[in-house]
């Protein structure tokens, strides 16, 4: 988002914030451009939409520095959802089943959705049924609440479903 700075704003009235966030009132914009030059600081444009436009006394390179900071952090929180993965076999035992179970709830805690998948090998494929059965089985292992997005369906060298938390 563009800010207007000093003599970029053209609103006839402000509400004036101060250096140390005290609401100093409204303004006309000549008097709020003599107050933030007496404190040796820039005016700034921070709400253009309100009635009348919100503006605050702070340092240029001290407000571009306060967002650039808030947009990283808000970067940071969107890259945490995503999809990951845990691959489970017909041949595993109920132990390897439950950390794996295990594996995917911290996935599942932490924001993202989870794609298990079981793959077939040689015989395996021929029967499929088994196959679904064990993976159906595997499902209530996983501790946390949780919603199927996708049903189990054949996908790569064997099959698929995707869980995510409710």
């Amino acid at each position: 988002m563009v800010f207007k700075i000093n003599n970029q704003i053209t609103a006839p009235q402000l509400r004036l914030i101060d250096e140390q966030d005290n609401n100093v009132g409204v303004l006309s914009l000549a008097d709020a451009l003599k107050l933030a030059k007496e404190r040796g600081l820039d005016l700034i444009e921070i709400s253009p939409v309100a009635v009348p436009p919100v503006a605050k006394i702070i340092s240029h390179d001290k407000f571009r520095y306060q967002q650039e900071k808030k947009e990283k952090k808000q970067r940071a929180a969107q890259k945490n959802t995503g999809m990951k993965q845990v691959q489970i076999s017909v041949r595993e035992a109920k132990n390897d089943l439950m950390m794996k179970a295990k594996r995917a709830d911290e996935f599942l805690t932490e924001g993202h959705q989870v794609e298990v998948v079981m793959s077939l090998r040689g015989r395996e494929k021929g029967n499929i049924n088994f196959a679904k059965g064990k993976l159906a089985e595997f499902l209530p292992y996983i501790s946390v609440e949780n919603k199927i997005i996708s049903p189990i369906q054949p996908g790569g060298r064997g099959l698929q479903v995707i869980v995510a938390r409710k």
